[in-house]
């Protein structure tokens, strides 16, 4: 008789059984293979999934973080356009509460040069104090320094932009703003030679290759604005507050003011990467349905395979739970050992995501990630607990369903039917 060890749930007995059917044998070699795919499919889809969704989570933090550290979360103008009492009215926002810091800043086109070559530039000026505060900048000065910067008729410039313009701290450039000193035939450019006090590197190729900061008096005499400003950029505790706090400053700023925040600037950047993110996951976890799918045709032809096997054990005394619970383990080992092997290489990769990324592009001779095209100077990868955990628990659930129609369909054959003819 047997005992009660042997016929409880999930016993040894079925885990031998499921794990034997597992092994290539010669006469099961093709449902073998199906399980290697199966496997190799959930394996890569869960990789993939975890690969692509940290990537896309990295580029939106880090591009999140180097656009709202170069410019304030909440802009503030005048509805005149000309911003001459912005002393007081950045006095007045300093006051309200959840606001850290207030720029005045004026901002303009200009032609940037020299003896080699010749570039466009994003010209900002802006006082030491805040040029410093900005992390973004005062964080990443790679040669010269922000000391004085308010004293001398000088520039700071990206390192991509030195490079493409071939120069070195304490060379001189030249700017050329279209719009100079009124002459009696016309306004004529305005034409003046800065030397470079300062490089950063902020590692967003962007603004590192087009923007130019100058002293704030400097600026407004170049651009023929003197003692007015183009914009108050106001930087806040939590970004993700500005729509509460817009009638607070709207109230501080007075009536001359209107503003706009980092969400209305950059909707249409974010909204993008959001779609973008959400259409990759549906796409790549079609990879892991696809591998669950093997999954069930796999276990119907080893079922169809064992029917004779199925139905001597039947007879011999075992349940159909028993049955089911072999075929159910069998299929389910594939999904499970193949998702935590999903889950294993995809958080190596993530871990290593620019090593592999410099590896590759030394192999291949190529750019992976360019900065000109993704605005990154690395490929970066974030990865979420919440979101990871979702990955797999998402395939480990696809796997489980996969194994439950075949395993019911082995337990509902027929001994008789199937050993008629044996």
């Amino acid at each position: 008789m047997a005992s009660s060890q042997d016929t409880r749930m999930f016993s040894p007995f079925e885990w031998m059984l499921a794990l034997r059917y597992l092994r290539a044998r010669r006469k099961e070699g093709f449902i073998s293979v199906i399980a290697g795919f199966s496997f190799l499919g959930i394996t890569l889809g869960v990789a993939t999934l975890i690969i692509v969704l940290a990537v896309m989570n990295g580029f939106r933090k880090e591009l999140f973080d180097k656009i709202l550290g170069l410019n304030g979360h909440i802009v503030v103008h005048s509805i005149s356009g000309r911003f001459d009492d912005f002393d007081a009215v950045a006095g007045r926002l300093r006051k309200v509460r959840g606001v850290k810091e207030v720029m005045p800043l004026i901002e303009g086109q200009a032609m940037i040069s020299t003896p080699s070559l010749t570039n466009g530039a994003l010209v900002r000026g802006v006082r030491e104090a805040d040029l410093t505060q900005l992390k973004a900048i005062g964080d990443n000065i790679r040669f010269g320094t922000l000391k004085g910067f308010d004293d001398n008729a000088s520039v700071a410039i990206g390192t991509r932009m030195a490079n493409d313009l071939r120069v070195k701290l304490r060379d001189k450039i030249t700017l050329v703003a279209p719009r100079g000193a009124t002459t009696p035939f016309g306004t004529a450019p305005r034409v003046k030679r800065y030397a470079v006090s300062a490089i950063f590197e902020m590692g967003m190729s962007e603004y590192d290759s087009t923007i130019v900061f100058m002293p704030l008096k400097e600026a407004q005499l170049f651009f023929n604005q003197r003692g007015l400003v183009s914009v108050l950029e106001v930087v806040v505790d939590s970004p993700d507050t500005v729509g509460k706090m817009r009638p607070s400053i709207l109230r501080a700023g007075g009536p001359t003011i209107y503003v706009s925040d980092w969400r209305q600037r950059n909707a249409s950047l974010f909204s993008a990467l959001q779609v973008e993110r959400n259409v990759m996951f549906l796409i790549l976890t079609l990879i892991v349905l696809v591998a669950a799918l093997n999954i069930v045709s796999g276990l119907i032809m080893l079922v169809k395979d064992k029917s004779a096997d199925i139905a001597i054990l039947r007879t011999m005394g075992a349940t159909r739970g028993a049955v089911m619970r072999v075929f159910f383990i069998t299929g389910a080992s594939i999904g499970v050992v193949g998702s935590l092997a999903g889950f294993a290489i995809g958080v190596l990769v993530c871990a290593n995501i620019e090593s592999i990324r410099q590896f590759i592009s030394f192999i291949t001779n190529t750019d992976l990630f360019s900065p000109e095209l993704y605005y990154l100077s690395q490929m970066p990868a974030e990865m979420q607990t919440g979101e990871v955990i979702s990955v797999l628990i998402m395939a480990l659930t696809l796997s489980i369903l996969a194994t439950l129609y075949p395993s019911w369909r082995a337990s509902r054959l027929d001994p008789v039917e199937a050993l008629r003819y044996e």
